[in-house]
């Protein structure tokens, strides 16, 4: 990046921390956080794009197993068992936990377990799909390499990744977005701390790279949040 880029608006990566990410939110506060995220979902660039996105390592009719890292409210999961595809949701935090477990107890194709991406508790090729959504933007460059080198090590098709990405255009959608659908204060402040702490895809690329993988897919570039497929 040159010296000019470093100093526009946005050019470099924040580095405001999360409330989600703290330890200072009741269960109430990051459940309804956790909803608010869900419903985000459903615009254009969430759990359908995510759903496209494995579909592309998929033939018509496979059967497939999902490992998906940072399930938040298990949504994501949840469409993926309508679908037809076993799914593990994995998370760190014990309260996110206690709420996905809640949300998939109607749901035998989904098991909720603990787990960090950097250091995933499986063996090679356990998966066929490993997919993670607004995950990436949470972590440093190195733990994001680290991450997508254990997706790549468990899922014996390829990755997903399902993120924001840095810009003016993003930023802007993403507060429209959650001062619109944002039932909570932790949503409307978190959701702009994401948008500006989120990787530009070209960010995100080298990165892929680093961790063994190239790009096969990925769904319009424009959009606040792009699905990239990686095998």
């Amino acid at each position: 990046m040159s010296a000019l880029q470093r100093r526009l608006p946005l050019g470099l990566r924040a580095d405001a921390v999360e409330l989600l990410d703290g330890d200072c939110l009741s269960l109430p506060e990051i459940e309804q956080n956790l909803v608010d995220l869900a419903r985000l979902n459903r615009l254009p660039g969430g759990t359908a794009t995510s759903l496209a996105g494995i579909r592309r390592l998929l033939a018509p009719g496979d059967e497939a197993r999902i490992l998906d890292v940072g399930t938040g409210h298990a949504d994501m999961p949840l469409a993926f068992a309508e679908c037809g595809w076993p799914t593990v949701a994995l998370d760190t935090n014990p309260d996110v936990l206690a709420i996905a477990r809640r949300a998939t107890a109607g749901e035998p194709r989904i098991q909720v377990m603990t787990g960090d991406a950097r250091s995933l508790p499986f063996e090679d090729e356990t998966f066929d799909v490993g997919h993670c959504s607004l995950l990436v933007h949470h972590l440093e460059p190195a733990a994001v390499v680290g991450a997508l080198r254990e997706l790549r090590r468990v899922a014996r098709r390829g990755v997903v990744v399902n993120d924001l990405r840095r810009g003016l255009f993003p930023l802007l959608a993403t507060a429209a977005s959650v001062a619109a659908l944002g039932r909570s204060h932790v949503t409307r402040r978190d959701g702009i701390a994401s948008a500006r702490r989120a990787y530009t895809l070209g960010e995100l690329d080298g990165m892929l790279a680093t961790a063994g993988m190239a790009i096969s897919w990925r769904s319009s570039r424009w959009m606040p949040r792009v699905v990239t497929v990686a095998t």
